[in-house]
């Protein structure tokens, strides 16, 4: 146990209060309760972290369908393969859906894992198994185990950069949670809609320290240039707690006020990584590791793409086609999805970040491999579709310092199982844990007591060291 710090913990944080923190400057010299939390909260002290290093999560909530975008099948039956075709990439030996053109151009600057195999179909669990590393009976949508931001998050709860460690576009993505790490491990949210017309950086909260709510961007960057001001002419710096004194360092800190501004990005980069929500999340996601935060989780859901019908693409990735079109509904996601992750994959090069970060893009599972024939249901018709398989997914990783323009893995012919290396969401997440430095056996207490291992299995992936 470390050294019992000399204030009282503030107790737990309330669900609307955390909401309020999670906007990220949150609570003004408030949010000191929040670190001093934090540090109360720790069971075991934190081991050494390479310090410099990031990891952006590309979310796709739903389980997108490998049969589709990166493990095409063309000769397997018609029932199996679908309609899209593949294509060939600037990468040797990887071919990839017809609708990702622009993932084509950049295939050398990442790699496609094609044998990630688990045995949860839920959407909770499955999700609980690939952010967690371990198995839940559960179906709540919040997991009881510590994900990866949180894990994160903890681990370097002592790194300051000025930006939160932590940031993600929603409070909790399906299956995930903080578990037995406490509030204080959950991140910074950044939601809004980024697509919409006149978009701006979310509104930030702030607490009564800054004189009440402000309704948009320009005002809070003012109201933070004159509460620096007052404090640096009225507060004796010294004289604040060390939790106060972080708290007001991250309030006013010049590095978040500018990583979380998309107006000093060119017209022209905003345009290449596309004027919709995922285009702008992926650019803020960029700019948040480069301004020194270690995980940055954006959700990639409802596309809200201007023009778009978008009562024919509600929700994320889980397309079963009921009273849709499986392919309509894969093309409408594919667009933005092909020009956002491509704009950020050459970005990350491009800028040299692509030692310091590591970026995966993926779902909770793989969908069926055999086809859904149409058939009636209560409601109507159900069209031809894909159902939930964790038997075989496919993840997108760049950066990292690893080799890129790799296929690692496959899968059988007809795309339902690993054929060759199988390979287990916690390999994955061990690649990552490697990645930040940080050891996959370091220990927490569980809610009982129990010392909880990071992971409680997995080896990083031999291709990607």
């Amino acid at each position: 146990m470390g050294k019992t710090p000399s204030h009282p913990c503030a107790g737990p944080i309330s669900r609307r209060g955390f909401l309020e923190a999670g906007s990220f400057l949150a609570g003004g010299l408030g949010f000191c309760d929040i670190l001093r939390s934090r540090a109360c909260a720790a069971a075991t002290t934190s081991r050494p972290s390479r310090d410099d290093t990031s990891v952006i999560l590309i979310w796709l909530q739903g389980g997108p369908s490998h049969m589709e975008t990166y493990d095409l099948k063309p000769g397997a039956p018609v029932e199996y393969r679908g309609l899209m075709n593949p294509i060939k990439t600037n990468a040797s030996g990887m071919e990839i859906c017809e609708l990702l053109p622009l993932h084509a151009r950049v295939a050398d600057k990442f790699s496609i894992i094609r044998s990630i195999t688990h045995q949860d179909s839920q959407h909770a669990q499955g999700s609980v198994r690939f952010l967690s590393g371990r198995h839940t009976a559960s179906v709540d949508p919040i997991s009881e185990f510590p994900c990866v931001g949180s894990i994160v998050a903890k681990m370097r709860e002592d790194r300051q950069r000025g930006v939160p460690n932590h940031v993600a576009s929603s409070l909790r993505a399906y299956g995930d949670g903080n578990g037995y790490l406490g509030e204080s491990t959950m991140p910074f949210v950044v939601g809004g809609n980024p697509g919409a017309p006149g978009f701006k950086v979310p509104n930030l909260t702030v607490s009564p320290a800054l004189k009440g709510r402000l309704d948009d961007r320009a005002a809070l960057l003012k109201a933070i240039d004159n509460f620096r001001r007052e404090t640096d002419s009225s507060l004796s710096m010294s004289s604040m707690d060390s939790f106060n004194q972080r708290a007001l360092d991250l309030l006013t800190s010049e590095k978040a006020r500018q990583a979380f501004d998309l107006a000093l990005e060119s017209e022209a980069t905003r345009d290449r990584y596309g004027r919709h929500e995922w285009g702008q999340r992926a650019l803020l996601a960029r700019r948040l590791v480069e301004a020194g935060c270690s995980f940055v989780r954006m959700d990639m859901n409802n596309p809200n793409t201007p023009g778009v019908d978008e009562t024919r693409t509600a929700g994320n990735w889980d397309i079963h086609a009921v009273n849709g079109d499986l392919y309509y509904d894969l093309a409408v996601r594919l667009a933005p999805f092909d020009r956002a992750v491509a704009a950020l994959v050459q970005d990350i090069y491009d800028r040299g970040l692509d030692r310091k970060t590591m970026l995966i893009v993926a779902g909770e599972f793989g969908r069926t491999p055999r086809i859904n024939p149409a058939r009636g249901t209560r409601s109507g018709v159900m069209q031809p579709g894909r159902d939930h398989w964790p038997g075989a997914m496919s993840v997108l990783v760049s950066g990292g310092g690893a080799p890129m323009g790799q296929v690692i893995g496959s899968t059988t012919d007809k795309g339902e199982y690993p054929k060759d290396n199988p390979l287990d969401p916690n390999d994955l997440l061990a690649t990552v844990y490697r990645h930040l430095g940080i050891d996959q056996e370091h220990a927490f207490l569980d809610r009982s007591g129990r010392p909880m291992p990071i992971l409680p299995h997995g080896k990083p992936i031999a291709e990607l060291l």
